[in-house]
């Protein structure tokens, strides 16, 4: 219908252009003396108008002509950037499904483009890494430092492979530079915190959990553990003195000294400083927020010496422990040992005797019969002494 009204509206044009013509006498009279030209006001507006298309024509075909350049160069790029693009989505696809050596070969192309030059490369490092092509990743990775913009993204990704590399220290590096930067989101500390690990920076590993245990970006239980490990680690520190010992643990959280392990290396530590008393007040805490066999074998390593209070006051704490764990082995065996420091000797040697019938582990078994060796050695009934030391050799070979 539109091109009906349009042909109506350009044939009633040429009709009236045709009666205008017609009707029109005027004449137009152009002298170039010695000559004289006479034309109709028809044919003037005529050649009039084929000039003007003409010159339009003309002065067109120039201007396209000088904006040629431009229009190819435009074009190339466009071209360039369609196929960068396309290398650079190939490059990305390739990477996820482990095909790395394409995803490399993709990246080169898409870093033919300056704009998609830094993504490629990260791409391109990636995916070399996952080859165990260290030196071509740093290549890659050295490519993009001068590129601010990206700068965040390259130092995050080379901690993540440096880490993945167990090269913590370097990794560290970047961290250190990142937060130079003020980049500390939840990333980075995660990083962050498993080059610490890997460096055995302890301290460090302790407040990165505490910074993400604020973010709840750890679990639970992963947080619990590297807690324990960062604990384990401080007290174990043979450059510790007495002092460092005790400093250390009462720079432990309440909540985390209640935990069953963290009381163990606590009161391993103690031990092995000769810091008795404390050890057995670590150990009398933590049992009351949880039973642990190992915090019974610490209980009587710190053992308090023959006819002491503290001797007497710890065999009354098992014997109380014993009417909630009749059936206990380790806490049996506690009390015997305790009682034969003592020199009970009928209730030391019940109560070991009572051990090694529940024992279930090798090392309780030649403990006990280890004890009541030494007990009947002590009597003097040697036949016996030489029975369980024989039955101790024998569990030892087990």
């Amino acid at each position: 219908m539109q091109i009906f009204i349009r042909l109506l509206i350009l044939f009633s044009l040429a009709v009236g252009l045709a009666i205008g013509a017609r009707f029109n006498p005027g004449n137009v009279v152009l002298f170039f003396p010695p000559y004289r030209l006479d034309l109709s006001l028809n044919l003037f507006l005529f050649l009039l108008l084929v000039l003007f298309v003409v010159c339009y024509l003309v002065l067109g075909a120039i201007n396209s002509a000088r904006k040629m350049p431009k229009k190819v160069a435009a074009y190339r790029y466009s071209k360039k950037e369609r196929e960068s693009n396309k290398a650079l989505r190939e490059a990305i696809r390739t990477l996820f499904e482990g095909r790395f050596g394409y995803a490399e070969k993709a990246a080169i192309r898409a870093a033919e483009l300056p704009e998609n030059a830094s993504i490629a490369a990260l791409i391109g490092a990636r995916a070399a890494h996952h080859m165990g092509q260290f030196e071509r990743r740093d290549g890659w990775m050295n490519g993009i430092k001068t590129d601010n913009s990206h700068k965040v993204a390259r130092l995050v990704s080379m901690t993540e492979l440096l880490v993945d590399q167990h090269q913590s220290e370097k990794a560290l590096e970047s961290v250190r530079e990142l937060q130079a930067n003020g980049s500390r989101h939840i990333q980075v500390l995660r990083w962050a915190l498993k080059a610490n690990q890997q460096a055995r920076k302890w301290q460090e590993v302790l407040k990165l959990v505490r910074t993400l245990d604020k973010h709840h970006a750890l679990h639970p239980a992963l947080s619990s553990r590297l807690k324990e490990l960062s604990y384990e680690d401080l007290l174990k520190d043979s450059a510790n003195d007495a002092e460092s010992v005790r400093r250390t643990w009462y720079d432990i959280p309440a909540s985390d000294r209640k935990s069953a392990f963290v009381a163990h290396q606590a009161a391993l530590a103690f031990n092995a400083r000769g810091l008795f008393d404390e050890a057995r007040t670590i150990v009398e805490k933590a049992l009351l927020e949880e039973w642990d066999e190992r915090l019974l074998r610490d209980y009587r390593d710190a053992a308090a010496p023959e006819g002491s209070a503290a001797l007497l006051s710890q065999i009354e704490n098992c014997e109380k422990w014993s009417v909630e764990h009749p059936t206990d082995p380790e806490l049996a065996l506690t009390l015997g040992v305790l009682c034969l420091r003592q020199k009970l000797w009928g209730k030391a040697q019940r109560h070991m005797e009572q051990a090694l019938s529940d024992a279930v582990s090798g090392r309780t078994v030649r403990e006990s019969n280890l004890k009541l060796a030494q007990l009947h050695e002590a009597l003097g009934q040697d036949d016996e002494a030489a029975y369980h030391y024989r039955q101790c050799a024998i569990a030892t070979t087990l």
